[in-house]
């Protein structure tokens, strides 16, 4: 990694081992910067503060090899990204102003693509996964995360179906809870789907009826201006010698038939008034029907108006003015669905009951294979626990885990009782610890004094370690509290996690120091800053110097110095 303008780090340059990498300095150097700067390539929170007092932006790059297969690389690619002769090159800015950017293989990416691919890459243990992994519901993560398949495969069934058990259970009891509500609201609908039936409206009648309530209300007056158009046309029968429209025209065309062999062009204008006379004759025929037909008949509009206003009230009740009749009938439309959900309460009661006790069946069989893989889970993991105590100087102590639950009438059957349920099971998981021979166990938070905890934790992330498929492990100073042999074991320990996985320490012990397979210190500069040239890795007489600080308080120690090369030597011979 390198990393600028981070915290007291100006500007540094952090080289990791394939094995082992222990981070060393003194308190305050910036140690706890390499730990903030993976944070951020691993997507986490951009916190301007972070920034060097002076500078507008903290950039933190990374170079991380990988096969061209592994998730990570395949999910990097889908963003765009590309491998850099194996290896991808991640990059995160924070400015001062608190604005955050993020690249992986060139490409400009949203910060969560970091955190997703963080999950393939790198596992953080430090001590706030310490005072998580104190809480009972992590504890219960933890362990479903370990159990693997055996647990996640069930545990995905049952949460389907719990999910389905409380959408159920909700709308059964919105049914009855809401059984007279929904009464109300069948009768109304009942009511006003009557009102429509009895008036029977027809799609677009009210329009149809407006036009023949126009026409028979205006009958004499159209019936009058018709015969005069018709008189206008075709001749009035009382007035013989009256002159016509169509008279006229058929003069027109006689005289014009009677030349038109002399001229073309008006043998054209002669059928042209042949078909005018053809077309006033059309017209006058229709004139003369419209007029006979004009139904004048006051019984006949009276029934129209009253039809009228039987359809006007239906609209105001039940659609809208401007959409007229049919929106009374999209009403009734609506209103008939509805009605058939609520008429069919009864049977919804029923089928939604039967539905809620079968799924509560299919919870308990879920349940009980969740309980007993977890269960078979515990018992390995508390031993492999166990196992890592001993080889951390706790020899005598044993770790269990209580896999209980919580007797509830409400609940779900598992076992032959009633037991409470939720969204992950039945299961309430807590780590034991019984410190040595004839000690009650007893939650590890109250179980174990401070260096007891910092091992217990370790054993614990040790573990996790090993069931997790990453190929990087980060860990932040979960030795503290630690010293004397049981640092020499825990250095020996993360050595060999190291024969696996690439590991990475960040520590204030020499003893877990001196296992690493390179050991880098962070130191600061005159004035108060880390330069590129402030982490170097240490080798030789250099890496004993820093052993004797870091076990003496001074470099110059010379039974600091023999005790450094005694660890080196131990930590050598160990392999």
């Amino acid at each position: 990694m390198r990393i600028r303008s981070l915290g007291v780090i100006d500007d540094a340059v952090v080289e990791l081992s394939p094995g082992f990498t222990a981070v060393t300095g003194e308190t305050g150097a910036g140690k706890t910067m390499v730990v903030t700067s993976l944070g951020l390539l691993l997507g986490g929170r951009a916190d301007p503060a972070l920034v060097r007092i002076g500078a507008k932006a903290a950039v933190v790059e990374g170079r991380i090899v990988m096969r061209p297969d592994a998730p990570a690389a395949l999910r990097a690619e889908e963003a765009g990204a590309e491998l850099d002769d194996g290896a991808l090159l991640i990059s995160r800015t924070v400015s001062a102003e608190g604005r955050s950017r993020a690249h992986v293989g060139g490409r400009s990416v949203p910060v969560g693509l970091l955190a997703e691919l963080a999950d393939d890459l790198v596992a953080v243990h430090g001590q706030t996964d310490q005072q998580g992994l104190l809480r009972p519901a992590r504890q219960r993560q933890a362990l479903d995360r370990y159990a693997g398949d055996a647990v996640a495969v069930p545990l995905e069934k049952y949460a389907a179906a719990h999910r389905r058990l409380r959408a159920v259970a909700g709308e059964l009891e919105e049914i009855t809870t809401r059984a007279r509500e929904r009464a109300q609201e069948a009768d109304l609908l009942r009511f006003g789907l009557d009102e429509i039936a009895a008036v029977e409206p027809l799609s677009g009648e009210d329009t149809e009826l407006a036009a023949e309530a126009e026409r028979l209300g205006h009958a004499e007056s159209l019936s009058s201006a018709a015969q005069v158009a018709h008189a206008a046309l075709a001749g009035n029968v009382e007035d013989p010698e009256g002159v016509d429209a169509g008279a006229l025209v058929a003069g027109a065309h006689r005289a014009l038939e009677s030349v038109r062999s002399h001229d073309p062009a008006l043998g054209a204008l002669a059928e042209r008034i042949g078909e005018l006379g053809i077309l006033l004759g059309d017209v006058a025929g229709e004139l003369a029907g419209y007029a006979d037909d004009l139904d004048a008949d006051p019984l006949r509009l009276a029934a129209v108006e009253e039809r009228r206003a039987a359809l006007t009230q239906l609209i105001r009740k039940y659609g809208s003015i401007a959409s007229g009749v049919d929106s009374v009938l999209e009403w009734a439309e609506r209103g008939s669905v509805r009605l058939l959900e609520l008429d069919g309460d009864d049977e919804r009661i029923d089928e939604l009951t039967a539905e809620r006790d079968g799924l509560r069946l299919e919870l308990s069989s879920l349940a009980q294979a969740l309980t007993d893989a977890r269960n078979e889970a515990a018992t390995r993991f508390a031993s492999a626990v166990t196992e890592e105590l001993a080889s951390l100087a706790m020899p005598h102590a044993r770790v269990t885990i209580d896999v209980r639950q919580t007797e509830d009438p409400e609940g779900v059957e598992v076992g032959g009782r009633l037991v409470a349920y939720g969204p992950s099971g039945v299961d309430e998981v807590e780590l034991l610890l019984a410190p040595h021979p004839g000690a009650q166990p007893r939650p590890i938070a109250k179980g174990a004094s401070g260096g007891e905890l910092s091992r217990v934790m370790l054993a614990v992330e040790v573990v996790f370690a090993g069931s997790d498929p990453v190929p990087t492990y980060l860990f932040d100073e979960v030795d503290a509290g630690v010293g004397g042999k049981a640092a020499v074991e825990v250095g020996r320990r993360l050595a060999k996690l190291a024969k696996s996985a690439q590991v990475v320490v960040v520590t204030h012990l020499p003893q877990v120091a001196a296992f690493a397979d390179r050991q880098l210190l962070v130191e600061k500069t005159n004035d108060g800053s880390v330069t590129r040239s402030g982490v170097t890795v240490l080798e030789g007489e250099a890496r004993i110097r820093e052993l004797s600080r870091m076990l003496a308080g001074h470099e110059d120690s010379a039974s600091a110095r023999a005790h450094a090369e005694e660890l080196l030597a131990a930590a050598r011979s160990s392999e």
